[in-house]
C-alpha cells in the first residue's frame, strides 16, 4: 500500500519564470521613472545650476514664503531659499540667483517688497544703470517695502487734511473768496469807459486826470515843436543867423587876405624907401666931403630927390588903399632930411 499524499493546502504553487522577469522589469521601470522625476525636479529647482547668494534685510517677512521668485522686468531671476531672523530681529531672506541671471543685478540695484490690496506679495529688483559694476556674490542689501495696505491710513489722513484745507479755502471769509471779489471788481473797472487804465489806477476819476495830463502834455509838446522846428521858429532863426555869420566870416577872411597882401607890398616899399634914404645919406656925405664938385652933387641930389618923391607917392597910394580896405587909425609922416 502506497504512502498517503500531503494535503492540498501544503502544496506551494509554482510561478512561471517569465512572470517574475516581467514583474522585475516593471519595478525597475517604476524606480527609473521615480528617479528621473526627482532629478528633473531637482534640475528645475536649480540644484545642479551654479548660483550665488543674495541676502535681503526686511522689517518683516509677512507674505514671503520659501520658493518665492525674485523678478526683474517681470522675469524670475532668483528664488527664496531660506527665511530667518538676525540678531536685530529683522527678517533675512536668503535668495539663490543663477550665475546666468546674476548679470542683471548691479551695485546700484534696488530691491522692493510689494504687497497689494489684491494679489500675492512680490519681490522685485530694479537696475537703472546696467553699466555699473556687477553685484558681488553674498551681498547683503536692504529690502524696501511697498505695502499698499500700510499706506491707506496715511492716505486717508492726507485726504482728510486736504478736504479741510479745501473747505477753509472755499469759505465765505477765505482768502480765495476775497481775491475773487477783488478780481471781479478789477474786471468791472477794466470793462468801464477807461479800460485798463481805470483798473490800474483804481477809479475812473484818476484815469480821467491821467488822460487830461497826457492831452496837455501832447499840446505843450506840439507847441514846443512848432516853436522850435516850425516856420520862422527858433531853428530857422538860428540857421539864418549861422548863415549870416558864415557870410561875414567869409568876407572877413577875404579882407584879411587882401590886407595881408597890401601890408606885404607896403613893407617892400618901405624897404625900398629905406634903401633910397641910405643912398641919400651917402651922397650927402660925399657932397660934404667934396665941395669942389657942387654942380655934380646938386645934379645927383635932384635925381635922388625925384626918386624919393616917387617912392613917397607910392607909399602914400598904398597907405590910402590900406586905409580904404582896413581902418588903420594911424598917420604916417615921413620927413626928408
Amino acid at each position: 500500500m502506497s504512502a498517503p499524499s500531503p494535503p492540498p493546502e501544503d502544496i506551494e504553487p509554482s510561478v512561471p519564470a517569465h512572470l517574475e522577469r516581467k514583474a522585475l522589469g516593471l519595478l525597475t521601470l517604476v524606480a527609473a521613472i521615480f528617479v528621473s522625476f526627482v532629478l528633473y525636479v531637482m534640475y528645475a529647482r536649480g540644484v545642479f545650476t551654479a548660483s550665488q547668494q543674495l541676502t535681503l534685510i526686511a522689517d518683516d517677512s509677512e507674505g514671503v514664503i520659501v520658493g518665492m521668485d525674485l523678478t526683474f522686468s517681470g522675469f524670475p531671476i532668483g528664488r527664496v531659499r531660506r527665511i530667518e531672523l538676525d540678531e536685530q530681529g529683522k527678517a533675512r531672506l536668503v535668495i539663490d540667483i543663477p550665475q546666468d541671471d546674476a548679470r542683471w543685478l548691479r551695485t546700484s540695484s534696488v530691491f522692493t517688497l510689494e504687497r497689494g490690496l489684491v494679489g500675492d506679495t512680490r519681490i522685485r529688483a530694479y537696475s537703472g544703470i546696467l553699466s555699473d559694476p556687477p553685484l558681488p556674490a553674498g551681498s547683503v542689501r536692504s529690502l524696501l517695502r511697498g505695502d499698499t495696505a500700510a499706506e491707506i491710513p496715511r492716505l486717508v489722513a492726507s485726504t482728510r487734511e486736504l478736504l479741510e484745507n479745501l473747505s477753509q479755502m472755499s469759505g465765505p471769509q477765505s482768502s480765495i473768496n476775497n481775491s475773487l471779489t477783488n478780481l471781479q471788481a478789477i474786471t468791472e473797472r477794466l470793462s468801464g469807459p477807461y479800460g485798463v487804465m481805470g483798473g490800474l489806477l483804481g477809479s475812473e476819476v484818476n484815469a480821467k486826470k491821467v488822460i487830461t495830463s497826457i492831452d496837455r502834455t501832447n499840446t505843450l509838446l506840439g507847441k514846443a515843436d512848432q516853436r522850435l522846428f516850425g516856420k520862422n521858429g527858433v531853428m530857422d532863426d538860428t540857421q539864418a543867423t549861422l548863415r549870416e555869420a558864415q557870410t561875414a566870416m567869409t568876407e572877413v577872411q577875404a579882407t584879411l587876405k587882401a590886407s595881408q597882401l597890401t601890408v606885404q607890398q607896403l613893407n617892400a616899399l618901405l624897404r625900398e624907401a629905406s634903401s633910397t634914404l641910405t643912398r641919400v645919406d651917402t651922397v650927402l656925405a660925399e657932397a660934404a666931403a667934396v665941395g669942389a664938385n657942387v654942380r655934380v652933387a646938386t645934379t645927383d641930389l635932384g635925381a635922388l630927390r625925384a626918386e624919393v618923391e616917387a617912392s613917397l607917392r607910392k607909399i602914400g597910394q598904398l597907405t590910402d588903399e590900406v586905409n580904404r580896405k582896413w581902418p588903420f587909425a594911424r598917420d604916417v609922416e615921413i620927413k626928408l632930411p
